[in-house]
């Protein structure tokens, strides 16, 4: 479900987990650069089709071959450019990337290729008449905001915030983290919810994000031996217990 321009998503374990939408001028602003990248690869295509046409260069290999690869080269920057990079970025583009969006499946998971490859082919009826008059006008009456590529593919475009300092506080090794050792490992349960917060925790507000680490680590530090990184550092608690009970499950 959607309130107040966030996706809200109730995990089995009953716990909230919150994503901010993104609207149509942020979105827009990405789609902007990312086609102002793609014209830059045209002109750079055009160039070297320009060369190849004065200069007489590669004639061993053929002009028409080389035209041909060109022009694959031109279309696969057109029409292949959105969904390579949201495949092999998972879920952004340059231009998300630069103004730090994210595309995500409508249950918060990670945007894979069968997605994103689905949801770029339907940029054709977005784009329709022109100027994106379609999705514009779908994201307009859409309460997540979203076009036509995202109906079909089952995706949501949000926000991504950066922790203090623009630094993951994820970063630091997970061995260095836990100072004593728990008397169990997590309950299957327990890991996958841990699991499932740090996954899309890139995706939260730094708020909703602290606050959501510190009561799944509240709950899960009940039935261990109280370790006080559950208080201080929910995050690295929380990252540190899951990588140690899954090097127990493959031990066992």
């Amino acid at each position: 479900m959607s309130s107040d321009d966030k996706l809200i998503i109730e995990t089995p374990e009953q716990t909230a987990l919150e994503f901010p939408l993104a609207g149509i001028g942020s979105r827009s602003l990405a789609l902007a650069i990312d086609t102002l990248l793609q014209i830059g690869v045209l002109i750079v295509l055009g160039i070297i089709a320009g060369i190849v046409a004065y200069a007489g260069v590669f004639p061993q290999f053929g002009k028409q071959w080389t035209y041909a690869i060109l022009i694959l080269a031109a279309f696969l920057s057109q029409f292949g450019y959105f969904a390579f990079f949201e495949t092999i970025w998972n879920g952004r583009t340059p231009g998300k990337r630069w103004t730090r969006l994210r595309v995500i499946t409508d249950s918060g998971r990670p945007l894979g290729a069968q997605g994103a490859i689905l949801r770029n082919l339907m940029r054709i009826v977005d784009a329709l008449p022109s100027l994106y008059a379609i999705g514009i006008i779908t994201s307009l009456i859409s309460a997540q905001n979203k076009r036509v590529g995202d109906y079909v593919a089952g995706t949501v475009v949000i926000h991504e915030k950066p922790a203090e300092g623009g630094r993951m506080i994820w970063d630091s090794p997970a061995s260095q983290l836990l100072t004593a050792p728990q008397s169990r490992t997590l309950a299957p349960a327990e890991l996958q919810l841990v699991e499932a917060f740090l996954e899309r925790r890139p995706s939260l507000q730094e708020d909703v994000r602290r606050s959501m680490a510190r009561q799944i680590a509240d709950r899960v530090n009940q039935g261990l031996a109280g370790s006080p990184e559950a208080t201080h550092e929910p995050e690295k608690f929380l990252e540190a217990l899951a990588e140690q009970s899954r090097n127990v499950a493959r031990f066992r």
